[in-house]
């Protein structure tokens, strides 16, 4: 086959849990690379986030927020900010049972509180930097959202349109927290546009994920992998199943598909 794109989630299939990937995992981006398939970041993390990262595994193309915006060779392709009156009420649901949020624009990211813990805990796991309160001022701009300390049972509360539905962080040690996912912006609609713009076909296309958020993208693409540390929901909307993060799951999957040695 041959492929023209790899899109790649970050937290759990490049980075461990200690913010670091294996070499291999490097290398076998790098090989990628090098026979001119085009490598996307493709992450709930807003973009200002991952400069570091993608500097590093030399990537430039991106799809960030879930899927709400997305750039390659420098143009934004997608740019879908939430609905300002649906997040003002996921904001007053928050208050009004003790939830803490973090909003993402294209600047920073905006909590609804600096000083809880949950929200140290959510910026440590994360190694965020570019932080601040949430004001009003800057409602009408955001392209996602986090909601921290929720049980189970109370994700409904957020679910009160059809279009929108919560999916469990997959990061250790961060089991309460949930994405805010829209079923017309997610990375499976974004993989979608990207391909239609390149001009690339949905079997030239392969990712890898392991969260929740992760499986619209899966099904948008002609090979995709599940990390073995993945979401156990996840697995069934995988093609197949790669070794963990730990074990360098990029590398192993696309020495599968004989794009790498």
């Amino acid at each position: 086959m041959n492929f023209k794109v790899l899109f790649l989630d970050i937290d759990g299939t490049i980075l461990k849990p200690d913010h670091t990937y294996t070499a291999s995992t490097k290398e076998a981006i790098s090989q990628v690379k090098k026979q001119d398939i085009e490598v996307f970041l493709a992450t709930g993390r807003p973009l200002h986030e991952v400069e570091d990262l993608a500097a590093e595994l030399h990537i430039e193309s991106f799809i960030g927020y879930n899927g709400a915006y997305a750039v390659y060779e420098n143009e934004t392709m997608i740019n879908e900010p939430m609905d300002p009156s649906v997040m003002k009420e996921f904001l007053n649901i928050a208050g009004e049972n003790g939830h803490e949020l973090v909003c993402y624009t294209n600047q920073r990211n905006y909590f609804t509180s600096l000083s809880d813990p949950d929200v140290k805990k959510f910026i440590r796991a994360f190694n965020l930097v570019k932080n601040d309160t949430l004001t009003d001022d800057v409602i009408d701009s955001i392209l996602g959202a986090t909601i921290m300390n929720l049980k189970e049972s109370e994700e409904a509360l957020y679910e009160f349109k059809s279009d929108i539905h919560l999916s469990p962080v997959n990061v250790y040690g961060m089991d309460n927290n949930f994405d805010i996912i829209r079923k017309n912006v997610n990375k499976g609609i974004a993989v979608e546009s990207i391909l239609t713009q390149m001009g690339i076909q949905k079997n030239q296309a392969i990712a890898f994920g392991d969260g929740m958020n992760d499986k619209e993208m899966l099904g948008a693409v002609g090979e995709s992998f599940a990390m073995e540390n993945a979401h156990p929901s996840l697995f069934r909307y995988a093609k197949h199943k790669t070794t963990s993060v730990d074990e360098s799951g990029i590398f192993t999957g696309l020495q599968r598909l004989g794009l790498v040695k």
